[in-house]
């Protein structure tokens, strides 16, 4: 983590995300960490969140359904959000050269990008299909 001060909290915020590796909700989050540690309160959680993104510790990938999700793989990738089930999924892609258009025609600076993608995931697609409905 950078510089700032690594309590105990900030570090079971850490963990929370690493382990639950889902793309997890500040809700989600504090839900695993009061599970080991019940005087961890839901300010210090979103707080912690909140310090971590800003810092670069963690990606805030955006709000879907209502609520910020936060990712702790800082390697480039994008998402792919499912309609249905609501789950997040990781996208490997390169999209040097749309980057790239934009700094050279437009003369901007990309410093970052987020962007993520919507529809079915393979699990809701498939149940679609056999005719079972909605997750």
């Amino acid at each position: 983590m950078d510089g700032k001060r690594n309590t105990l909290q900030r570090q079971l915020i850490w963990d929370a995300i690493r382990e639950l590796n889902n793309h997890a909700t500040a809700e989600q989050v504090y839900a695993h960490v009061v599970q080991s540690h019940p005087t961890v309160s839901k300010a210090t959680v979103y707080k912690n969140l909140s310090q971590m993104s800003e810092c670069g510790e963690l990606l805030n990938i955006g709000s879907f359904f209502g609520a910020a999700h936060y990712d702790h793989n800082l390697n480039e990738h994008y998402h792919f959000v499912c309609d249905r089930c609501k789950r997040v999924f990781d996208v490997a892609g390169n999209f040097s050269e749309i980057i790239s258009n934009l700094e050279n025609a437009d003369d901007f600076d990309v410093t970052r990008c987020n962007l993520s993608f919507g529809g079915l995931c393979k699990d809701c697609k498939q149940k679609t299909n056999d005719g079972k409905g909605g997750a």
